[in-house]
């Protein structure tokens, strides 16, 4: 009997009760009802220390150092899943220093990168950003190019990952956030009661829609 695929659900917010890790749970759930094993790192709450160490600064004349003990168990999940799927708040048209530093540890030089073979051919990486901007604003449309150029190409596919893509998920603080052509930014009145409810319901649908048309789920 075939094993189920694995699904590596990389969750990176500060807050237990953050829509981002909201978000990564919508996602788990939907890929568990499709049938994936789910390893779900929510990287704040297992404590992971974004900061790089001596004993993960990569070795440019030793592609196959080995590094701490925590990075080797964080390739090893990656290693072990066919979808990788990074939740994250959108910081400055980038992912956070959390996810930033998770990067920078564990997708390593001899790991993720450096080899005629990348390790991590054949796996989809699917990056979900949550906005503030809304999806009129016109500045959102250069912050998901900058996303996509980043992540996409600077990280998936430098890796070897070449089905991946950027989806974002806007108007996450329930309250219209624009940014026009001069600059000026503008904030509306936060949605409460039932609209509030309505408008992340719609968010939560967005995420699995993302989801389900990456991997064409059934």
């Amino acid at each position: 009997m075939a094993s189920k695929p694995t699904a590596l659900i990389v969750v990176s917010h500060h807050r237990s009760d953050s829509l981002t890790v909201h978000i990564g749970d919508v996602i788990a759930a939907r890929l568990k009802e499709a049938g994936y094993e789910i390893d779900l790192l929510n990287l704040h709450a297992e404590g992971f220390d974004p900061r790089m160490t001596v004993a993960d600064q990569p070795d440019w004349d030793d592609r196959d150092k080995v590094y701490s003990p925590e990075v080797r168990a964080h390739m090893e999940r990656i290693l072990a899943a066919g979808v990788v799927i990074p939740v994250f708040p959108v910081y400055w048209n980038s992912a956070p220093a959390l996810l930033k530093g998770w990067i920078d540890r564990v997708w390593n030089y001899g790991f993720a990168y450096g080899r005629s073979k990348p390790k991590l051919a054949g796996k989809r990486m699917l990056w979900i950003g949550l906005a503030g901007a809304g999806d009129g604003d016109a500045f959102s449309v250069w912050m998901k190019e900058t996303l996509d150029r980043v992540l996409r190409e600077g990280i998936s596919f430098y890796n070897g990952i070449t089905e991946s893509a950027v989806a974002v998920l806007h108007d996450a603080e329930g309250e219209p956030q624009i940014v026009d052509a001069g600059g000026n930014f503008t904030k509306g009145e936060a949605l409460t009661g039932e609209q509030r409810a309505a408008h992340y319901a719609a968010i939560d649908r967005q995420a699995t829609e993302h989801v389900e048309k990456f991997l064409a789920l059934d």
